[in-house]
């Protein structure tokens, strides 16, 4: 079992900053897949971001790539967010979620096995 507890949401300007920090507990292996996903109001889940803990092979939407960096802390058990140069249609809930495995299916938020509560994130001028 796998539990997972998203914070560092909050409310900042366009071109401003925010860390999300997903704190893992419980069996986390190098075969998990960690991913940020997130979901706007009247709008689909997207995958933004993923790393394969065993190898740190990261992977990125298109939307993100170049703003924002996702990393993996083994001491901590915690996988981070890094998001620069926010746009307001960053805004969304974000989600963290584990599974085992990564390649092409990062981003396929249904093959995932455990999901946070989510941290909302609000980029307003």
């Amino acid at each position: 079992q796998v539990q997972l507890v998203e914070s560092g949401g909050g409310s900042v300007q366009p071109g401003g900053s925010l860390r999300l920090s997903c704190a893992a507990s419980g069996n986390i292996y190098s075969s998990h897949c960690m991913g940020w996903f997130r979901q706007a109001p009247g709008k689909e889940r997207e995958g933004v971001a993923g790393i394969y803990i065993g190898g740190g092979r990261t992977y990125y939407a298109d939307s993100v790539k170049g703003r924002f960096t996702i990393s993996h802390d083994n001491a901590k058990n915690t996988v981070y967010l890094q998001m620069n140069s926010l746009k307001p249609e960053d805004t969304a809930m974000y989600y963290c979620a584990a599974k085992f495995g990564c390649g092409d299916s990062w981003s396929a938020g249904y093959a995932y096995n455990y999901w946070g509560q989510g941290t909302q994130v609000t980029v307003s001028s």
